[in-house]
């Protein structure tokens, strides 16, 4: 498996964010669908926007070797706790259960221990078994199951040492 690098997605990079949010099997266990062109571009442009107001925050390309997309990685500040974000990661199906995953959700938390935050939160759906995988392996534990806008939700957390 290659190592993976993260780097902000910037104004160019909205047909790699597409890939993502328009591909029915990604978003599955998301919002359930898939997002026309108009909806993904209404995410991206909040997206640039908290990467330009944020230095150490934000949503993050996810490759591999030259520059090959693979997928996206988030570390979002709490702007009410600042001592909180919360991660996320998305993968292109190809790269599935191949330790991508793992391996993002160890370089955001190393950025978030690094940006001495003191807890992060990662919101899933409870049946993404392979997500709730990664992050329980990561120490993060389940504190609450619910209905969040409508989807179902599992709320995890991980304290982090400072």
């Amino acid at each position: 498996m290659e190592e993976i690098h993260l780097e902000k997605f910037g104004s160019d990079d909205f047909d790699d964010y597409l890939k993502l949010y328009s591909n029915p099997d990604v978003m599955a266990m998301i919002t359930e669908r898939a997002l026309s062109i108009e909806e993904a571009m209404q995410k991206y442009q909040k997206v640039l926007d908290r990467n330009q107001k944020f230095k150490q925050f934000g949503t993050f390309k996810v490759y591999v070797g030259l520059k090959k997309f693979i997928g996206l990685g988030s570390l979002v500040l709490n702007e009410e706790v600042p001592s909180e974000a919360e991660i996320g990661y998305m993968l292109l199906p190809e790269y599935w259960g191949k330790g991508y995953g793992g391996q993002i959700a160890s370089k955001l938390i190393n950025a978030a221990n690094h940006a001495g935050l003191h807890k992060l939160t990662a919101i899933i759906d409870p049946n993404n078994t392979a997500s709730k995988k990664i992050l329980l392996k990561n120490g993060f534990c389940t504190v609450k199951i619910c209905e969040m806008d409508g989807l179902p939700g599992e709320i995890l957390e991980k304290q982090l040492s400072q």
